[in-house]
């Protein structure tokens, strides 16, 4: 089959607060409909959080989460990779439940601990909606995202068990030598090949630049070998479209969506989580590159 390119959206994320875009879905419905209309728009993957509808607060709350798959399975055939990334103080049994809950086909798993600081965004705005928006991101200047070796070969291991391929998310390049670390010691935990999500961007990981990228690809292609894993990217903020095309360009996948980046271009919020698809379908198009199906996306990644 013709190389194609793998299109996710990740629908909400963890990060942005309701009050920096009125476009971000906070509700179950809200968000299984943005998921919906990014399938549509090209997206073959959804990568879900969940949030609490009354005030949008990061939530690991299964109910929320359960109403959000039935509707995205009831109204189309995406991918889902639900997030085991979680919210800021939720324990590994609250970010991993929803792994054996619903038995997804993907679910996204941090290769270590790592300061996670969105604490600048508190800067960019002077009223906020609700009361714990500022506090929470303010709370992040002291605050370590945790995934020691244990916990990450704890959660392989439930996926494992539960049929679901693990998205290795890669937040700097000593994620990698985590993860040659975990495949050399732990002999059929994972099945290659793996799939891998480069993360750039994210204060306290690597930054969003072109040659960021092209280094976490070479160092992956030096310790596991090219022909031992499939691998998407993500630019958190401005460099998102760049890093999302260049992925693409080097024979990887990529993620646009809400969760890395509210703008659809400078200064102008995307009114949707399609709104980004369609923009990086566009860019792809221009460089002569085919869009893959859910089909083929499964295909492409060894999922069942």
């Amino acid at each position: 089959m013709k190389r194609k390119v793998v299109v996710s959206a990740a629908i909400t994320g963890a990060i942005h607060t309701p009050t920096m875009s009125p476009y971000l879905p906070i509700t179950p419905e809200q968000i299984a409909r943005d998921a919906v209309a990014a399938v549509e728009a090209g997206a073959a993957e959804v990568h879900i959080h969940a949030r609490d509808p009354e005030n949008g607060h990061p939530s690991a709350d299964l109910s929320l989460f359960r109403e959000i798959v039935q509707e995205i399975r009831r109204d189309c055939d995406a991918i889902i990779c639900l997030s085991t990334g979680g919210g800021q103080g939720m324990s590994v049994e609250e970010r991993v439940s929803v792994v054996p809950e619903f038995k997804p086909e993907l679910a996204s798993l941090n290769m270590g601990s790592i300061n996670f600081g969105m604490f600048p965004l508190a800067k960019k705005y002077k009223d906020w909606i609700y009361d714990w928006e500022k506090p929470f991101l303010e709370g992040t200047r002291d605050f370590i995202f945790p995934n020691t070796f244990l916990d990450i070969e704890r959660i392989l291991g439930i996926m494992k068990d539960k049929g679901t391929k693990p998205e290795l998310e890669i937040y700097d390049v000593g994620h990698l030598y985590n993860l040659l670390h975990i495949m050399s010691e732990n002999e059929g935990l994972l099945d290659e090949p793996i799939y891998i999500q480069f993360v750039t961007g994210i204060l306290g990981g690597i930054g969003a630049a072109i040659e960021n990228l092209v280094f976490l690809k070479s160092t992956a292609d030096r310790l596991l070998g090219s022909d031992r894993y499939h691998w998407s990217a993500i630019g958190a903020g401005q460099m998102q479209f760049p890093i999302c095309a260049t992925a693409a360009l080097l024979e990887g996948n990529c993620r646009v969506g809400l969760e890395d980046n509210l703008n659809i271009e400078k200064n102008v919020l995307a009114r949707s989580n399609a709104d980004q698809v369609m923009k990086i379908v566009n860019i792809l198009s221009q460089f002569s590159l085919e869009i893959a199906s859910t089909s083929e996306a499964r295909q492409m990644m060894g999922l069942a």
